[in-house]
């Protein structure tokens, strides 16, 4: 079983998705932790609910970046964690950080990467006039949203759209997408075991 913890920075729906996937007895995924960098975020009650571990490392707390990222180091692997997912993560990682767990963090991002990387991205995507958009999951490498693409889901753009009712279009997609995507790389990562 691939042991895989879960950052979240927020409500955790994408997280969601992966604790109702890897609940199917062939999943070779086993949700084993979920950090999230800030106090009192609802992914950290879905986490209690389903009983996964669950903490914070609050980045506030510490004076520097590296700081923060070397407890979060040490604590992924104390939990002996394979992979990491990000799922409304909002924290840019150190390159020194991705580094030490090379092909081993995915990312969920709402958009057709390589278009429209950042941040909001649907309101990027209305201002270019695109006819669809989408969701997309990848490899974090030291670039932003620049790692290779493992996935993608795409979503027609409709005439009056905004970016709340495109948003919440490429969210049901995320939900189909993240679980999707980690099956595959963790199965091939127990292939290589």
């Amino acid at each position: 079983m691939v042991e895989v913890a879960v950052l979240v920075s927020g409500s955790g729906s994408n997280l969601q998705a992966l604790i109702d996937a890897a609940k199917a007895p062939d999943y070779p995924a086993n949700i084993a932790l979920v950090i999230s960098n800030r106090p009192g975020v609802k992914a950290l009650e879905r986490a209690a609910k389903a009983n996964i571990p669950h903490l914070v490392i609050d980045h506030k707390a510490f004076k520097a970046r590296e700081a923060f990222e070397a407890v979060l180091h040490d604590t992924l692997r104390a939990h002996e964690i394979d992979l990491i997912c990000l799922a409304g993560f909002m924290r840019v990682l150190t390159a020194s950080f991705v580094a030490k767990w090379p092909k081993r963090i995915l990312n969920i991002h709402p958009s057709l990467l390589p278009l429209f990387k950042g941040l909001n991205v649907q309101q990027q995507a209305l201002d270019a006039g695109v006819d669809k958009s989408g969701c997309s999951v990848h490899f974090v490498t030291e670039g932003l949203d620049d790692g290779p693409v493992l996935g993608q889901r795409t979503v027609p753009v409709l005439e009056g759209d905004t970016v709340e009712t495109l948003s919440a279009r490429i969210l049901r997609e995320e939900h189909i997408l993240y679980p999707q995507v980690l099956r595959e790389i963790a199965k091939a990562l127990k292939s290589r075991s």
